[in-house]
């Protein structure tokens, strides 16, 4: 499958979906006018990648800031990735937050809540 990748900017993350080198992350801020414009691709892509994933998949958010709407989107990614894991595929979630931004890793929180997959919190400084 072809990877996707798109280079952050001043409103959004950069986001890396590429399987032949197993990596999956969203990165930086999220803040785009047009959130489905922006997510859209994205969703379409895990679509595609949900059936035949790889092996493992470990997908890293490592994300400073999301607006609300924002916020929707990555509930729909996270929900997309726990099709997989539903279906028996190894998945886990990697949520990153830099140790003194609590805003970041109580939102990590609330997202393990709502999903029922692997999603570990990581702080670091």
């Amino acid at each position: 499958m072809e990877a996707l990748i798109i280079e952050a900017t001043d409103d959004t993350p950069k986001v890396v979906l590429d399987p032949s080198n197993n990596n999956f992350e969203f990165s930086g801020k999220s803040l785009p006018e047009d959130v489905t414009t922006f997510y859209g691709p994205i969703m379409e892509w895990l679509d595609g990648y949900t059936s035949s994933p790889n092996d493992k998949t470990i997908v890293k958010f490592n994300l400073v800031y999301f607006n609300t709407a924002s916020s929707k989107l990555i509930l729909d990614i996270l929900f997309k990735l726990e099709e997989i894991f539903d279906k028996g595929n190894d998945i886990s979630i990697e949520w990153h937050y830099q140790e003194e931004d609590e805003d970041m890793e109580e939102a990590g929180e609330e997202y393990a809540d709502l999903v029922e997959m692997p999603l570990e919190l990581k702080s670091y400084e």
